[in-house]
């Protein structure tokens, strides 16, 4: 199958929308109409400079910056003087270094929120984005972007954290990242006909991926339905402005910068793929949390630390090559699992869940077959008030709000209610609403309906790292999992935590118990 557009084939590339390696990448043709543009920052406040790079075989392209929403709401429409420049090849790793086309500082009256960057010339348009946070809280929810997840997917150049263009042979996935070059097609816009993650392959058959499929045939990021604003943030975000609900944005970046970037706000919201933190921005919302801040995760998979440059332009993890390649391995800043005996940081001390202890559900065949759901253990909790559902009833089985990755825990059931298991690592009360089974290992009978891409990978890392070894006994810990929906009291704080990436599904399929039990969450009194 032919690529595409501007995507084109890795050098080990073999052809499979899943296994293969291809990537949107600008032409060093100057002949071939194309335009491109990165912002210098990913994250700006009213009154400071934003730059915006941009390379183009026009002499000229229109630029339109508009506030994402329900209505987009144009806040500049101009011409710009552009010019032709190279792309260099480590682009992903380090820059594009494409020269300075537009800069302005952006007006007092600029409202929070994503805004999207469109650069266009007759045959060619691409977008990018940054964000805009308040200069002091104007709404009562601050929704943190998952920043640190949309750089570790984001493909365009040829490298991410999980494939690329690295490495001694070319082939390797790149441990640093760079902000400075496009988002790749898919993630600043969802395609309209585009399909989401879940997927329940039939049974007895090699497990398919019609999302990558999709990617690949229509010329979209292989990672779109991954990570970045259209996947997950964006349409929760149009959900909460149809219902009413004023939002302030800012990221998970402006955490690492500031100990102080959610001072003032009584309640933050986290959604969708919420899996690469550092250090610093676990400081700063374990600070808020203790202060009393409220935090409403719709999200799941928190499991990477990474690291940041000190200007936040550059992420660094090395994943499961750190123990040997990252130089800060014999320290707790070691970039692998935050649950890693060595970093010794639980991840469930931030959330009250793990990424270690669920992972996948709803795709391959990890609990693919399953309810699709939360199912309910405590329906009296105030979280369920008004959705109907009772003990034993699921939540969001219609909309397959539970997967494709998911948090859990380990827990112990005493007549009927899931409760935490002993030593877990918690600094407070976990409350389990609901649970459903989540799985690291990719089952098959034999080769016939064996997966070639999750497969016993996971399983048998996750017990490396967590257990310290690989049999039978680690794996079958590795591979039983759960992901739950529960309530966490950490210091005079709480995290809401529904750890499932595909919450907002229930959204956009407006599932009616689904949209009560966010309302009760967003606008409620907890307790």
């Amino acid at each position: 199958m032919a690529l595409k557009g501007f995507f084109t084939a890795g050098p080990y590339d073999d052809g499979d929308p899943v296994t293969g390696h291809y990537y949107e990448v600008a032409s060093n043709d100057p002949t071939r109409a194309q335009v491109w543009g990165y912002t210098g920052g990913l994250s700006y406040a009213p009154g400071e400079r934003l730059t915006l790079h941009a390379m183009s075989s026009a002499a000229q392209a229109r630029l339109v910056i508009a506030r994402d929403g329900v209505v987009a709401e144009t806040v500049l429409e101009t011409v710009i003087a552009t010019s032709f420049a190279e792309t260099p090849a480590a682009s992903s790793v380090t820059g594009c270094d494409w020269p300075l086309a537009y800069e302005m500082v952006i007006p007092e009256d600029w409202k929070s929120g994503v805004y999207t960057v469109t650069l266009t010339i007759p045959g060619h348009q691409s977008q990018h984005m940054f964000v805009l946070r308040a200069a002091k809280p104007v709404a009562k929810i601050a929704m943190v972007l998952a920043t640190g997840t949309w750089c570790a997917y984001n493909d365009w150049g040829g490298s991410n954290h999980y494939q690329g263009l690295t490495g001694p042979e070319g082939g390797d996935f790149a441990p640093h990242v760079s902000l400075l070059r496009p988002w790749a097609t898919g993630f600043v816009a969802w395609p309209a006909d585009a399909p989401r993650i879940p997927h329940a392959s039939p049974l007895l058959s090699k497990p398919r991926y019609p999302h990558m499929d999709y990617a690949r045939a229509k010329g979209i990021s292989k990672k779109y339905a991954s990570s970045g604003w259209a996947a997950f943030e964006r349409p929760f975000a149009l959900w909460c402005e149809a219902q009413g609900i004023a939002l302030d944005y800012l990221t998970q970046h402006d955490l690492h910068r500031d100990p102080q970037a959610l001072a003032g706000y009584a309640r933050a919201l986290i959604v969708g793929h919420d899996e690469y933190w550092s250090w610093e921005m676990r400081d700063t919302l374990d600070g808020w949390l203790d202060a009393g801040g409220q935090l409403a995760r719709f999200g799941g998979n928190f499991f990477w630390q990474t690291r940041l440059s000190e200007d936040l332009l550059t992420q660094t993890c090395f994943k499961s090559t750190a123990e040997l390649a990252d130089p800060m391995a014999d320290s707790n800043r070691m970039t692998s699992y935050w649950d890693h005996p060595q970093v010794g940081r639980p991840a469930v001390a931030t959330m009250g869940l793990t990424g270690s202890m669920g992972v996948y559900a709803g795709w391959s065949r990890c609990a693919a077959h399953g309810s699709g759901g939360f199912a309910v253990y405590r329906p009296d909790h105030w979280v369920m008030a008004g959705s109907g559902l009772g003990y034993g009833d699921v939540l969001g089985a219609t909309s397959k709000i539970f997967g494709y990755e998911v948090d859990g825990i380990d827990y112990t059931m005493t007549h009927g209610l899931p409760f935490a298991a002993e030593d877990t690592g918690l600094e407070g009360a976990l409350t389990i609403v609901g649970l459903s089974p989540a799985t690291t290992l990719a089952h098959s009978t034999g080769p016939q309906d064996a997966d070639s891409f999750i497969g016993t990978l996971d399983a048998e890392e996750v017990a490396q790292k967590v257990y310290g070894r690989i049999d039978a006994e680690t794996l079958g810990i590795a591979s039983r999992g759960n992901g739950c929906m529960a309530v966490y009291q950490r210091g005079r704080g709480a995290v809401f935590n529904a750890a499932s990436c595909e919450w907002v599904a229930g959204l956009i399929a407006r599932e009616r118990p689904v949209e009560q039990v966010t309302r009760n969450v967003l606008m409620g009194v907890w307790g």
